[in-house]
């Protein structure tokens, strides 16, 4: 008995002495980055990181005896942040996947490096066009969100069919996302040719509203705004500052909704300013709630330190994308056998995210192999959504996000 007690002794010691260290020892940790903007749209930010942190709370943050940590970088929207990110990654021996952020640009300009370095990225935000198709077979980005060579054709469509807008006009941010989605706006409108007005980031309200009323004096009969938060607060306050007959009916992508803009723009919508705006066909507050739906705000609600109500999310799309793209990876990861090479891992995961063999329940859909190989002849290899998936919504007096459901048509 005394013997017993010497050891059980001992033992409560060297615990006391070691608490974390010969734990932590015993732990072998992969790192997943988050490069987005945390600091100018901390609101899609962190619904994003809320998304991804829910998906691997669901399996303890554990595969294969790994334990998954997530790491934020924050690219303040910032292309050569996002680079010096990259840099950091690959540096990392533990780093197995970069997931992308808010901002389309970074990914546009580092394009080149990011599939040349065999950099594996997700992306449950960005939407620009051209990120996802690098023409080769070795292209190392994935997107689970909207995609500017569809979501210009939904907008084009809602405004010609739902609001009868005869002569559109394209207010677009100057940057290489809004570039991408005159492209494809353009080829939506067919043989409407809209008028093209473009700004830059930080426009404020009294350009913002010179620019309307030169826009109010053309043809112009609704406007198809490209901008994020910061620049889409502008222009919605400054078009609520005319007189309501004077009101051209805004349709925007879904840049605006990135960030804290309805604080901003709440009187602008209680004053029934026509804007509406793309997101994908999900929400936490369809009633009545699936299994899964239930399932996924129970996990969020648990998740230790910081709990997160997802229907109280300001940017909910951020948590929707990245928590199916993070059970899409998992599945990826099941497929394969992982190890303390992280480029092999890389390697392995992206061939078999190509190659899905089951499906994946989602909060959008279940995925039914939604990547292949990528080819000049599939360019949409690596999208898991489509045109289907893509709604309009609009804000509620309260701020909540409304889906309009049953969208109609195809791309022509």
């Amino acid at each position: 008995m005394r013997s017993l007690v010497c050891v059980l002794l001992l033992s409560v010691l060297y615990i006391a002495a070691f608490p974390l260290s010969a734990r932590s020892e015993d732990l072998k940790t992969l790192t997943l980055y988050h490069d987005s903007d945390y600091s100018n749209h901390y609101e899609s930010a962190y619904a994003m990181k809320m998304g991804v942190l829910t998906a691997l709370a669901e399996i303890n943050n554990n595969v294969q005896d790994y334990q998954l940590t997530l790491i934020e970088k924050d690219n303040r929207g910032n292309a050569n942040r996002s680079l010096l990110h990259m840099q950091q990654f690959l540096k990392d021996p533990n780093a197995l996947v970069f997931i992308g952020g808010l901002h389309s640009p970074p990914y546009i300009k580092n394009r080149e490096f990011i599939n040349k370095n065999k950099l594996l990225l997700l992306l449950p935000w960005a939407a620009g066009g051209s990120i996802t198709r690098y023409p080769s077979d070795d292209n190392w980005v994935f997107r689970l969100s909207v995609d500017d060579t569809k979501a210009g054709y939904r907008m084009a469509q809602f405004a010609t069919q739902t609001l009868n807008c005869k002569n559109p006009l394209l207010l677009l941010e100057d940057t290489p996302w809004g570039k991408s989605n005159n492209n494809t706006m353009l080829k939506a409108f067919g043989d409407i040719k809209p008028q093209v007005k473009w700004f830059n980031w930080n426009t404020k309200i009294n350009n913002a509203k010179l620019m309307l009323h030169q826009i109010k004096n053309t043809p112009a009969e609704c406007i198809l705004f490209v901008g994020n938060a910061i620049e889409g607060a502008v222009f919605i306050n400054a078009m609520a500052s005319f007189a309501k007959n004077e009101r051209l009916p805004i349709v925007s992508h879904w840049g605006i909704t990135g960030g804290g803009i309805f604080a901003n723009v709440e009187q602008a919508i209680k004053s029934n300013l026509s804007l509406h705006f793309i997101q994908s066909c999900f929400s936490f507050l369809k009633t009545p709630q699936t299994a899964l739906t239930k399932n996924v705000i129970a996990q969020s609600l648990s998740l230790k330190p910081t709990p997160v109500a997802p229907t109280e999310l300001i940017s909910p799309a951020g948590f929707i994308h990245a928590y199916d793209l993070t059970k899409l990876l998992l599945q990826g990861i099941s497929q394969i056998t992982l190890t303390d090479n992280t480029e092999h891992n890389r390697a392995k995961i992206k061939h078999a995210l190509e190659n899905l063999t089951m499906p994946v329940n989602g909060l959008i859909k279940q995925y039914q192999r939604p990547f292949a190989v990528w080819s000049a002849n599939n360019i949409d290899a690596h999208e898991a959504l489509g045109f289907d998936d893509l709604c309009m919504a609009n804000y509620q007096p309260d701020g909540k996000i409304h889906i309009i459901e049953n969208p109609i048509g195809n791309i022509e």
